[in-house]
């Protein structure tokens, strides 16, 4: 070995001892009479203590050649600090070499290999591997490591089995886009690398593995952002002979337990009623009151209505209007207005208003405007709109939002989606504004019953809906309905329930899953809703639905996404730190530069052609 300890062991109880350490060298400080090594290795930081009045010369010229990330070897003997470090937990001590080994120089890096660099996000994914020896890199992988140990330790101790599943598989219409893969050896036919083992994982309940799981890599050819890159790692579990309740129960633990035993964290019970376990909402309350599928539920701020949309032109019960008739074609023409009220914030100014009107109007979210009402601490009301509305309007405003003086309404007005959606960030936009998202509280909850489909009116080569559009999964084909919905499956498809559910946490959908179709009819019905003929569902699923004649047990799973769940223990807004080798938002790894062309000579012996 070419060290008897790391840089980060070695304490004021090792005094007296020879020793042999090996790292970069993270900087050299040289005082003439003094001259300090700072050692690093992955473990922590060591300081060598070279007094050149008293060392041989050979030593003291060899230690002034170092540079910055030159890899050595220093022998010495550890001795007490006479000025310690209560930064370093090596602070107390320090080695006086008797011997330096140069291993392998260095040129200078790119830039400084500190918690703090000096380097941007293009330059550190370049140089990755420099990047890595940064402190707060390492943490993060640290983490994912420890994440993925006791996720382990907890799905064995439930007789889960680990069980690793093809990555060259077969394309599927279904979902995001595929990668797909040439076939040298079955020339003009191609393999997809996985989305997810979602029928392979489904296979293996009817093969009697009633508990499995797998940390698994998947691939998906779609847009990037922070959260998301072409290839990511999942928890993927599946169970046989359960229920909804069953899994939902099984992953809540699972949740509890890592943020128990990685972060130290007892996460508190859930809503009343449901003790010991995390609040429930359903898919329509999370669009009714958030606007989206994954709220952020660390902060109220909820939607409220001061005109309800139409159905079908009928106003149903419970419905509200408190702004039409007034003379303002806003209010009057809008399908929908929905606010917020943000409480203590009455006082912003006609700058900020400003800001957060120009932010719900920027091209991603699409609101054309903002209105506002603020209830001043006096009592008074000072809206945006009094040219149309009078105090006695307003209050009533006041008395939907239950607001109190000093309390912001805010309301946007429009399409149904449109305004929901808008509202949404501009509630999450006033929760960061407000301190309301602290990252070190977690809110953890499950949305349920989605919709089984969801309707497009793009006509494809599959179109078999109305106005020439079809029916597309919510989540994907093989989710179980509602039983209690099935024979919706007939007159009314949309308003099926699907027997799925999401877990989120402060506001981030970190896994999902279903209870899956286990019956062939079903299956097969399944796929007809979603325009696959017979001949189209055997080809591409003939392998499942065979199966399913030979005794498949009823079964369901979910899949947490890995990175996801590391960036949101380790504090981050994206998942690109907490994977080794990340790519960019182009889908690029800079620093081997990939993807990449390929040699003419392999694209003809898979008798592919470039067009030019």
């Amino acid at each position: 070995m070419l060290r008897s300890h790391t840089c980060g062991e070695l304490r004021i109880s090792n005094a007296g001892q020879t020793v042999t350490l090996s790292g970069w060298v993270q900087g050299v400080r040289d005082k003439g009479s003094l001259l300090w090594i700072d050692l690093r290795d992955r473990y922590g930081i060591t300081q060598i203590t070279i007094e050149t009045d008293k060392a041989s010369k050979e030593l003291v010229d060899l230690a002034r050649t170092l540079g910055r990330e030159f890899v050595i070897s220093v022998t010495g003997n550890v001795a007490e600090r006479y000025s310690k470090s209560d930064k370093l937990a090596t602070g107390d001590v320090e080695i006086n070499p008797e011997k330096i080994v140069v291993i392998n120089a260095a040129i200078t890096p790119p830039f400084t290999i500190e918690d703090e660099t000096d380097g941007g996000d293009d330059i550190r994914m370049k140089y990755r591997y420099l990047d890595l020896r940064r402190n707060p890199v390492r943490k993060n992988l640290e983490l994912r490591h420890r994440m993925a140990i006791e996720t382990r330790n907890f799905l064995d101790k439930l007789n889960f089995l680990e069980v690793e599943t093809p990555v060259l598989i077969k394309s599927t219409p279904e979902g995001a886009r595929d990668f797909v893969v040439p076939s040298r050896m079955n020339q003009g036919e191609f393999y997809a690398l996985p989305q997810s083992p979602q029928t392979f994982k489904q296979l293996l309940m009817v093969g009697g593995f009633d508990r499995y799981y797998q940390i698994v890599k998947c691939f998906r050819d779609e847009d990037l952002r922070a959260d998301r890159q072409p290839e990511f790692t999942q928890i993927d579990c599946e169970m046989a002979f359960v229920e909804q309740e069953d899994i939902l129960n099984t992953f809540e633990g699972m949740i509890r337990h890592l943020f128990k035993s990685v972060k130290g964290i007892d996460l508190p019970a859930g809503q009343a009623g449901i003790p010991n376990k995390f609040s429930r909402m359903t898919y329509a309350d999370a669009m009714k009151f958030y606007g989206n599928d994954k709220p952020d539920i660390r902060f109220e701020m909820k939607f409220v209505e001061l005109k309800s949309p139409l159905e079908g032109g009928v106003r149903r019960t419970g419905d509200v209007d408190l702004v039409s008739g007034k003379d303002f074609k806003v209010f009057d023409d809008a399908a929908l207005v929905v606010g917020i009220c943000a409480k203590g914030a009455a006082e912003y100014t006609r700058k900020q208003m400003d800001e957060l009107t120009e932010f719900i109007k920027r091209p991603q979210i699409g609101a054309t405007g903002l209105i506002y009402a603020r209830y001043n601490l006096d009592g008074t009301i000072k809206s945006s709109v009094d040219k149309f509305y009078n105090e006695g309007e307003l209050k009533k405003w006041v008395v939907a939002f239950d607001a109190k003086p000093g309390d912001l309404m805010m309301l946007i007005a429009g399409e149904e989606n449109k305004a929901r959606r808008a509202l949404s960030e501009l509630r999450l936009e006033m929760g960061t504004r407000l301190g309301l998202r602290d990252k070190n509280i977690f809110a953890c909850h499950w949305i349920i019953d989605f919709p089984l489909l969801e309707f497009s009116e793009e006509v494809d080569s599959t179109s078999i809906g109305e106005k020439g559009g079809r029916w597309h999964a919510k989540h994907h084909p093989f989710t179980s309905p509602k039983l209690e919905d099935v024979s919706l499956l007939d007159t009314d498809p949309g308003s099926v329930r699907a027997n799925a559910y999401d877990l989120v946490i402060n506001g981030v959908e970190i896994g999902g899953g279903s209870i899956r179709i286990h019956d062939k009819n079903l299956q097969a019905k399944m796929f007809g809703l979603l325009g696959f003929s017979k001949e189209d569902a055997q080809a591409q699923f003939g392998f499942l639905m065979n199966a399913f004649e030979f005794g498949a047990p009823p079964h369901g799973g979910l899949a947490f996404g890995f990175d996801r769940l590391c960036s949101l223990f380790g504090g981050a807004d994206g998942i690109r730190d907490f994977i080794a080798f990340p790519k960019n938002n182009s889908g690029r790894d800079v620093m081997i530069d990939s993807p990449s062309t390929i040699a003419q000579a392999q694209l003809d012996e898979l008798m592919i052609a470039l067009k030019k």
